[in-house]
């Protein structure tokens, strides 16, 4: 009978000890993987460049030097202009009334006046006032109207002889300033006879090099109530030349 219970007792202590060992072995497990896991992936995932959006890659080092030309480009169009432009052609008196009047400028671009480098002294001194078909253009562009006296005695001159004129820009604008190296329009206006006039005008580009261009003409021809129009023939065409414009760095 001892020994029964003794048997008994073993095998209870059996199952027991199983018990125990079933419960460690049914106990839940962390089964997520580790911070540093990556199941499936290579390893070199886990570095700082698999968190970059394929659409937004590193900056190449070719893309540098685009960047830096585009900076040269805008430098260089920024650069002063230095030297002179002389504008010049031959001039031939007219007898009779209503002519002789003439007027050279410089404008940018767009049509911005920039600097008058001559006019005509009857005109612009109030003689635009009694013919304003007088160098009509350049008084229009230049303010005429209300230029101040200085700046009036600072551009007009005497009407000249017959012979070669020249007319000298120092790149500078009104308020006395350096102009930027670019492309300006020169412009020479001659009043004919009465509403007849002609206009010479050319772009010329300031930078490095030395320039050279020459002037187009266009001519209108208008009547008046005392004169009838001029003509391809007339004689006062040939008032203002081939126009040249220079430009020495």
């Amino acid at each position: 009978m001892k020994i029964v219970f003794v048997i008994a007792g073993v095998v209870i202590g059996c199952l027991l000890l199983f018990a125990c060992a079933g419960d460690v072995a049914v106990a839940p497990q962390d089964t997520s993987p580790a911070v540093n896991e990556a199941p499936n992936v290579p390893e070199e995932a886990s570095h700082d460049e698999s968190q970059q959006s394929p659409a937004m890659p590193d900056p190449t080092p070719e893309a540098t030097p685009v960047q830096e030309m585009d900076d040269d480009s805008r430098l260089t169009a920024a650069v002063q202009a230095t030297g002179e432009v002389i504008i010049s052609f031959e001039y031939t008196k007219q007898s009779g009334p209503a002519s002789n009047q003439h007027a050279v400028w410089i404008e940018d671009l767009d049509g911005r006046l920039i600097k008058s480098l001559f006019a005509s002294r009857w005109t612009a001194n109030g003689g635009f006032t009694t013919r304003p078909d007088s160098i009509a253009l350049w008084a229009k562009r230049a303010d005429l109207a209300n230029m101040s006296s200085a700046d009036v005695d600072a551009v007009a001159g005497a009407t000249p002889g017959t012979g070669l004129q020249s007319y000298t820009w120092d790149l500078t604008d009104l308020n006395g300033e350096t102009v930027l190296q670019g492309d300006y329009v020169f412009f020479v206006e001659g009043t004919l006879r009465w509403k007849s006039f002609v206009l010479v005008s050319g772009v010329i580009t300031i930078g490095d090099d030395p320039v050279t261009v020459e002037g187009d003409a266009v001519f209108h021809y208008e009547g008046s109530d005392r004169y009838d129009a001029l003509t391809v023939d007339s004689v006062e065409n040939n008032m203002i030349g081939a126009v040249t414009a220079v430009f020495v760095p």
